[in-house]
This record gives C-alpha cells, structure tokens and sequence, in this order.
C-alpha cells in the first residue's frame, strides 16, 4: 500500500506535466477572455445551493442514525468540507475531519458521526455512478448522431471509468468494507429504506447531482465551448468521476485530463475541456470559500451533535 500511496501524487505529477507539454496556452487564454462576471455569479449562486442540498442530505442521513444536528451546523461544517476537500491531499480529507468535528466526548463518540459522513457521501456516489453508468451505456448511440465512429471514441471514456473502478476497488479492500457490510446492513436500512428514506436520499441526491452537471455545463458554456445536452449524461458525469481518483488534491489534474480527453468526443476541443474544468474547479473553490470563515469562528474547534 506504500507504493499504491507513492504512486498517487506522481500519476498526478504526470498529469500535470502532461496538460502543460498538450494544452495550447494561446486558445485556453482566448476561453478564459470569453468569460463574463454573470457567468460567475450565476455560477457561485449554483454552488451555494450544491452545498446546502448537501448538508440537508448529511443531516437527514445522520437523523435516521439517531445523530441530531442543526441544520444551521450542518451547512456551516459542510462548507468547511467542501473548501477542504478541494484543497487537502486526496479530495476526502474534507469529509474525515466533518466527521472528527461533530465526535461527541462519549465513548466511541466518532463511530456515530463517522457513519453519518460516510452514508450521506455514498448516497452522493450512487448517483454520481448510476448517471454515469446510464450515460456510458447511451454515448454509442448518441455518438452515431453526430456521425462519429463509436468504437475509438469510447475507448478513452472506458479507459477513465475503468481506472475510476480500479482505484475504488482497492480503496474498497484496504477499508475491509466487505467484511464490515453485514454489521452495517441495519443501519443502510434506517438510513436509506425505512419510512420512504430512500425517497428523500433520491430527491436531495438528483438535484445535488444536477447542481454538479449544471455548474460544468456553465462552465463550459463560460469559456465559449457550449456543449450539447447530451454532455450532461456523458462526458460531464465520467469527469466528474475521474475527481474520485486518490491523486493529488481535490481531483485537479485527473478532473483535466479527463476533460481534455472527453470534451473532443462532443465536437470541442482539448483546450475547450481544459478551460472549462480549470473554470468549474475555481469557481467551486470559491463558492466554498465561506467554509474558510466558519474555521476562523469556531477557532478550529470541533462542531457538537444537538443532542
């Protein structure tokens, strides 16, 4: 596991070097000169109510554990996970120390909260792959409407989806997950199936997911490369997937390099997917931002579950 944690930020050094070697620099500075002040206003506006869906999600989910938090709490935490997760080494350190901040002084008082960050991220994730999953599946399809030879235009996509898998399933295995899902299928239960959960998991999680595709379809249109719907179900979910891949911080560099390859499949071009990934990465950064207030409030003390 000491090579697998030696290879992440080196694969993303690569990458980097790589954008850099690839991209041309004068095209990405003729995207970035297309992009207006209301294209990023309307997209902070966008991450505002990303991350307070978010945080609804997180403190219903944490509700159905027996874990109850304001709901002034919980979007004020989720900001904070939200700026460092972006901003911290392996795009989940966020999550880890939302959890670690809402541990009551009881014995095995992290174990609850824990439970509740882990949950509410896997109610996100589904979405995240079942969107993708749908969309793969589709782009033949729509890629023969644009006259496309479907085989070598799925093969990158494939290639990213099958790293994304890879990288999950060794995650997966160092966690021991598949010996602790047994212990833990009563709690899934409450979480997401009894009393018609899963009908407020599925609400909160489409329109968090929506908020994701929106902001990139934004983002994109921003730089001057607006993408077609279809864009929403393809390539825009298996970027954002590629963000899941352990390197780096915060998913910059995959999120590109993923976006390079799969904005051309969508009539774009390479430096398009680059412009537009760097923008949607800057402007969720900066939506965030207020999660950096909330840390200087609260001194960087741990949050309390309202019990």
């Amino acid at each position: 596991m000491f090579l697998f944690r030696l290879a992440a930020p080196i694969v993303t050094i690569a990458l980097i070097a790589m954008i850099a070697m690839w991209v041309d620099r004068a095209a990405l500075a003729r995207a970035f000169s297309n992009v207006s002040v209301s294209n990023l206003v309307l997209g902070l506006v966008l991450v505002q109510l990303q991350i307070m869906f978010s945080a609804l999600r997180w403190r219903f989910t944490a509700g159905r554990l027996g874990q109850k938090i304001q709901l002034r709490h919980a979007i004020g935490e989720y900001y904070v996970a939200s700026l460092l997760n972006q901003s911290l080494p392996g795009g989940m350190a966020g999550d880890a120390i939302r959890a670690w901040r809402m541990r009551t002084t009881e014995q095995g008082g992290w174990k609850l909260p824990a439970k509740a960050v882990v949950f509410e991220r896997l109610s996100g994730q589904a979405a995240f792959f079942i969107l993708a999953a749908c969309g793969l599946a589709s782009w033949p399809l729509l890629l023969s409407t644009r006259e496309l030879d479907s085989v070598p235009a799925i093969l990158p996509v494939t290639l990213i989806l099958a790293v994304i898998v890879v990288c999950v399933l060794i995650a997966t295995i160092r966690t021991g997950i598949f010996a602790r899902f047994e212990a833990l299928i009563p709690e899934l239960n409450r979480a997401f199936v009894e009393d018609r959960a899963w009908m407020v998991q599925t609400g909160l999680s489409l329109v968090v997911l929506a908020s994701y595709v929106a902001i990139f379809l934004l983002a994109s249109q921003a730089v001057g490369a607006p993408l077609p719907w279809a864009a929403a179900l393809t390539a825009i979910p298996l970027t954002l997937l590629a963000m899941l891949i352990p390197s780096g911080f915060g998913g910059w560099g995959t999120r590109e390099a993923a976006a390079m390859a799969l904005w051309p499949l969508l009539g774009a071009t390479s430096a398009d997917g680059l412009a537009a990934s760097l923008l949607y990465g800057a402007i969720s950064l900066a939506g965030a931002a207020p999660g950096l207030l909330v840390l200087l409030l609260t001194g960087g003390a741990r949050g309390r579950s309202d019990r």
